[in-house]
């Protein structure tokens, strides 16, 4: 089942639309469905808002494992700011209370800060990994590494960039402060 179209327009850019999500995939844009970059086909149950479920992950070596409430069908944040861009950070937001650090995960972990220490990025002390942390843009909400999200709960893939070299700007503009918020905070 073909589930994408690709065009190349007039100027040369190259788009494609997801027919299942009507997502359009621009190099230009700033959101696109992640089964169009990786060719990985989903149903037409979209949704960004669905049942909450549970979804296990970590580190690298495992020394490190949490479990976190969320949608399988989600919304991650691709941030082009100095220490995003150089991990590679594309990550989803939720609230506090629906992150849970498993077993003795905590002695594990070290946290990296600068610029206004407001951001807790936290690694783990064996592989490096960032599989967590607690963002700027939200410090009442943990930021989870979409990737490091154990295989089989997530269905869907929404990336939003967030422009973190323009900081003050995206956060005004993006509306990435309610991703920390339980939907009855935000009504």
């Amino acid at each position: 089942m073909i589930v994408w179209e690709s065009y190349e327009h007039f100027d040369g850019n190259r788009t494609a639309d997801c027919f299942v999500c009507s997502i359009n995939f621009n190099p230009l844009n700033s959101t696109w469905c992640l089964s169009l970059m990786y060719g990985q086909l989903h149903t037409r149950e979209f949704r960004m808002d669905g049942d909450i479920i549970v979804h296990n992950g970590g580190c690298h070596c495992r020394k490190v494992r949490w479990r976190v409430q969320a949608p399988k069908n989600i919304v991650v944040w691709d941030c082009n700011c100095s220490i995003c861009s150089m991990r590679g950070s594309v990550h989803f937001i939720v609230p506090s209370k629906m992150f849970e650090l498993l077993g003795d995960s905590k002695e594990f972990l070290t946290t990296y800060t600068f610029g206004t220490h407001t951001a807790k990025h936290t690694f783990c002390k064996v592989c490096g990994i960032t599989s967590f942390y607690f963002p700027r843009s939200n410090p009442d909400g943990i930021a989870i590494t979409f990737k490091c999200v154990d295989p089989g709960t997530l269905s869907h893939i929404e990336i939003k960039h967030y422009d973190g070299k323009n900081w003050e700007i995206s956060y005004d503009q993006s509306g990435v402060a309610s991703c920390s918020k339980l939907n009855e905070e935000v009504k």
